[in-house]
């Protein structure tokens, strides 16, 4: 065996973060030969990834607003790699919880009239299966004829049922060699660094902790995006079983919310958003916070076969926090130090999460194979076995994030 190989085999990284972010990007490396240790103070289903929306979009998501062409690039390739990847674990949606469904997305005018939506409908047509641009599906899809919409596309978009699959994404990483240690890392990590990687024995850190990174970095650029699902039974017993996605962009002209998110989860649930209200950290909102009255009542007024649905007693509210950053995805190497950073991924963690996990493998085997980074003291490594997750009981109505 080679002295490269060897090297290789002796690379480590602490992954900080155990969402969809995080686990993907470990599971990436550990595949590419490192050796990872995952630090995270909140796994599955306490984190803000098992409220995700979890529907693949093509960037800009419904639910985000980065608009930037140029800052928009690098989101569009990396959304094209997850869109591979679900396809593939579609195939196996018991065991993965990833499904490949049709996506219908509604518009308030004819997308040809409209330049923005007419570059993003022509980029998604040509990656996408499925993919049908016809007005005829709002009268076929069954949604109210006074619902002011004038045109529609569709086309085959993975769907996620997170607690399903990052309980199968988690036993991944376990099987690929990854560790799992429950530890809240504070304040500025750029100063702990060093203290960190001799701790862990680790080459390198990789910043996945979303909303976190606010501490972790002081980046001023990135705040919460409140989100929330409300989640009702989808068995066919009360109405039709929806197994479609429908979708409306809210229209920023209003003065108020008008997101369409109608979401099928796994079999028997269906998820329904949206609500994006930025700056707000608290969660600890119910259903009888009049925003989340207000996404129900226009989710049922859109599509009026919902009138019929009941709330899934067990869990009928999901509320978290988008980690939503101004300039964009963060997704790089801190110049003078082992850190990689990969956070800030708004509404759209999911459909940019094997994109972005497999650019920070590949930025960092670039980065260990440039002169070295500085050195540490290496410790004897932490190899804690994680143990398999068993889920607490979700309250149904506040998550942390």
């Amino acid at each position: 065996m080679g002295t490269r190989n060897i090297n290789q085999m002796r690379r480590s990284a602490l992954v900080v973060g155990a969402g969809v972010s995080g686990l993907t990007t470990a599971l990436c490396l550990a595949r590419r030969g490192f050796r990872v240790t995952i630090v995270a103070e909140q796994v599955s289903p306490g984190i803000t990834s098992n409220v995700a929306g979890a529907l693949w979009e093509w960037p800009p998501a419904v639910c985000g607003r980065h608009h930037d062409e140029v800052l928009l690039a690098p989101s569009k390739a990396w959304s094209l790699i997850s869109y591979e990847r679900f396809r593939q674990l579609a195939k196996a949606p018991d065991r993965t919880g990833v499904f490949l469904r049709p996506a219908n997305f509604y518009f308030r005018e004819p997308v040809e009239d409209n330049p923005v939506e007419l570059a993003k409908m022509k980029e998604l047509a040509d990656h996408v299966l499925g993919f049908v641009h016809s007005a005829e599906l709002i009268e076929d899809n069954g949604v109210n004829p006074d619902s002011g919409m004038a045109d529609a596309y569709t086309f085959l978009a993975p769907m996620v049922d997170t607690d399903r699959y990052l309980n199968w994404l988690h036993r991944q990483a376990v099987v690929a060699g990854c560790s799992l240690l429950r530890r809240r890392i504070s304040g500025d990590l750029r100063s702990q660094e060093q203290q960190l990687r001799r701790t862990f024995a680790a080459d390198l850190i990789v910043n996945c902790t979303g909303l976190g990174a606010h501490e972790l970095t002081g980046d001023t650029d990135l705040s919460p995006h409140r989100g929330a699902v409300i989640r009702v039974e989808n068995t066919g017993e009360v109405m039709p079983r929806i197994m479609a996605a429908h979708c409306v962009a809210n229209d920023p002209a209003t003065d108020r919310q008008n997101m369409i998110f109608i979401v099928p989860r796994g079999e028997n649930l269906l998820v329904l958003g949206g609500l994006v209200e930025p700056g707000e950290w608290e969660i600890n909102v119910g259903l009888d916070y009049a925003p989340i009255r207000d996404l129900l009542q226009r989710n049922v007024e859109f599509l009026p076969v919902l009138a019929a649905a009941q709330l899934d007693h067990a869990d009928p509210l999901r509320v978290g926090l988008r980690p939503f950053r101004g300039r964009s995805v963060r997704l790089e190497h801190e110049p003078g130090t082992g850190i990689i950073h990969n956070y800030g991924h708004g509404g759209a963690g999911v459909s940019l999460s094997w994109g972005c996990a497999e650019h920070v493998a590949q930025l960092a085997s670039r980065l260990l194979d440039d002169p070295p980074l500085p050195m540490r003291t290496r410790s004897a490594p932490m190899r804690q076995r994680s143990k398999p997750f068993k889920p607490s009981r979700f309250n149904g109505r506040i998550l942390s994030p």
